[in-house]
């Protein structure tokens, strides 16, 4: 078994998550704030994207964070007549983040880098044993 393989692929897959969680919640920090300016968009939500490549180096499969996509589904409204960006109608233009859907993300990449976490553990109890039996 190749060890720099399994630490390479690992370590990757933390740094694509953690990037991936730095996204999520940015637009949890942005669900709430709307637009300062009448007709004006709000924040859209950012949603990753991944793409894989081989180290031609270890010849392990990495992960990356590709291009971050725009949500491009609708805005929600709120009935603020109060606001200085509301419309005619007294709408307000309010982000397209819903929050159940970025906390299941978020928890989906929690898992995702605990997983790749406990693949770095695993693989450095293998090299200490490895290492145990060379020395005996």
């Amino acid at each position: 078994m190749d060890f720099l393989k399994s630490l390479t692929t690992a370590a990757s897959g933390l740094k694509a998550q953690s990037s991936r969680m730095r996204l999520i919640a940015e637009n949890i920090a942005n669900a709430d704030s709307a637009t300062s300016t009448v007709g004006g968009q709000p924040y859209r939500r950012k949603i990753a994207t991944f793409t894989q490549q081989v180290d031609r180096e270890t010849g392990a499969a990495l992960i990356e964070q590709g291009r971050v996509r725009r949500d491009t589904s609708p805005f929600r409204t709120k009935y603020d007549p109060g606001n200085p960006s509301a419309n005619a109608q007294g709408e307000v233009a309010m982000p397209n983040v819903n929050g159940l859907i970025e906390n299941m993300d978020m928890r989906e990449a929690q898992r995702s880098y605990e997983a790749n976490l406990n693949m770095v553990t695993a693989t450095r109890r293998m090299v200490a044993k490895t290492l145990e039996i060379l020395k005996a």
